[in-house]
């Protein structure tokens, strides 16, 4: 691949910001990864970073990416009250049930989105974890999920 003649110089992978998006992020990034490595080798791969909650209490907004940042959101809009109904979270299920603005403003606008972009820090081990991840067998697949479930974020 020539990426000297690339047409675009970025690719943003967008998917939802639950954990289905991030297994579609991970089957995208094997396609990559496969077949187009030098994108990734010369940076042109990136993944948005859409976020998981909005946080609101009259006109104060806030989105939050993970737990702990809607937990503080929540904690500073109620002022420190655990239980306050007047402060409203809503979950993101996915970029879908997001409108157009809210869309342009968190993940797609270049002034405001947040983006990672996708390297290779060792290629042997990024091949035989995805040939394990990604691959026909399932034997080492499970022991890996068995040894590391201890260390994910479950998304219920």
């Amino acid at each position: 691949m020539n990426t000297e003649k690339l047409r675009y110089h970025k690719v943003v992978i967008m998917c939802d910001a639950d954990i289905d998006g991030s297994h579609i992020t991970t089957l995208i990034l094997t396609f990559f990864f496969r077949y187009m490595r030098e994108l990734i080798e010369n940076s042109h791969i990136y993944i948005a970073q859409p976020p998981l909650y909005q946080v609101k209490k009259g006109k104060n907004m806030r989105y939050c990416w993970n737990d702990v940042e809607r937990k503080a959101a929540q904690l500073e809009f109620s002022g420190g009250k655990e239980d306050d109904d007047s402060v409203k979270v809503q979950r993101y299920k996915g970029l879908g049930e997001m409108n157009a603005e809210q869309l342009w403003e968190t993940t797609m606008d270049p002034k405001t989105r947040i983006l990672k972009v996708a390297t290779i820090d060792d290629a042997g081990e990024a091949d035989r974890m995805f040939a394990m991840l990604m691959g026909d067998e399932v034997p080492p697949r499970r022991a890996f999920i068995e040894a590391n479930a201890k260390y994910a974020r479950i998304d219920v």
